[in-house]
């Protein structure tokens, strides 16, 4: 974590210094010599943007308990593998769910009418993609 921490200081530093360049070349090139506010206040903002998310990684790798296994150079590739969850192997619901939230979306770019019945669809895939592990093949 302290890498990609050191790596969006840098970050932020480059978009800073960014910024200012921008700021006097827009002062410079228009013939009003006025300051062009979208480019200037975008470059600014993600240089904001940086800074918040380097400060977070310095907060989040203080609080750690120790090295995370990308930080040492000793750790092999199975330390930063960890038992995310279990998952279904052979599930159709996933597909049934995002055609049922296509459906939704669709409904509301034609018709709102088109989103009841994408509701009723996408309710019956989440049902059926929890409780899928307690039923059939794969029940345990």
């Amino acid at each position: 974590m302290r890498a990609q921490a050191n790596i969006l200081w840098v970050l932020a530093g480059f978009f800073l210094v960014a910024d200012a360049a921008y700021t006097v070349w827009s002062l410079l090139s228009t013939e009003f010599h006025a300051v062009e506010w979208a480019g200037t206040l975008g470059i600014g903002l993600a240089a904001v943007l940086a800074i918040f998310l380097a400060f977070y990684m310095n907060r989040s790798h203080a609080a750690q308990s120790g090295e995370l296994p990308e930080d040492r150079l000793d750790a092999n590739i199975d330390d930063g593998d960890p038992e995310i969850g279990f998952f279904s192997p052979w599930s159709w619901w996933p597909i049934v769910l995002a055609a049922g939230c296509s459906i939704a979306f669709l409904g509301l770019a034609v018709g709102l009418w088109l989103c009841f019945f994408a509701a009723v669809f996408v309710a019956v895939a989440l049902v059926g993609w929890v409780f899928e592990a307690y039923r059939g093949n794969f029940a345990h």
